[in-house]
């Protein structure tokens, strides 16, 4: 994609972002999850949560959008400490990523992890960790291109009493 940018997110976006999150929920894991729980997704209470996110200045975790050249915001990624529990941990990890699921494979996506590798790698962690739905070949196919590469954790979370197997990805970082 032409003119992107990468910037941080500002309160002004959380609707945006909002409407690309619920539609990469729905798109991306459409017959991976309850159709129910997607149903009921709504944007409205998803962009007062990032406010409330933003609002509290959570430490160490960044929200980045990539905007288009007519300043239209097609994705969002948000990275931070991984926790292991409730434990910091010396990693990184990449807690979302989403493009708006009419501007996938125009290079956001990678714009939005490259920026997020880049910086994670700046402050010094050894390592940039994600979870991605078992069952989602797309992503997973997107993260291994990028070096990411599942390192045999997996663990499922649950949705309207539906366990959905997650597995995890790593890559180490330049120092």
């Amino acid at each position: 994609m032409r003119s992107l940018r990468i910037r941080e997110m500002t309160l002004a976006d959380c609707d945006r972002v909002a409407e690309i999150r619920i539609g990469g929920w729905r798109s991306a894991y459409q017959g991976l999850v309850p159709q129910s729980y997607l149903d009921g997704l709504s944007v409205e209470e998803d962009a007062e949560r990032r406010r409330g996110y933003l609002a509290q200045g959570d430490a160490g975790v960044v929200n980045l959008v990539a905007e288009d050249a007519g300043g239209e915001i097609v994705g969002w990624a948000c990275h931070g400490p991984y926790r292991e529990g409730e434990v910091l941990t010396e990693d990184a990890e990449l807690y979302a990523l989403y493009v708006h699921p009419r501007r996938l494979g125009q290079g956001a996506g990678q714009a939005l992890l490259a920026r997020s590798v880049a910086h994670c790698s700046a402050a010094g962690h050894g390592r940039l960790l994600l979870w991605v739905l078992k069952e989602n070949d797309r992503a997973r196919r997107f993260y291994e291109r990028a070096g990411f590469r599942a390192d045999g954790a997996e663990e499922p979370f649950e949705v309207d009493g539906v366990a959905i197997p997650e597995v995890r990805y790593a890559r180490p970082l330049p120092r």
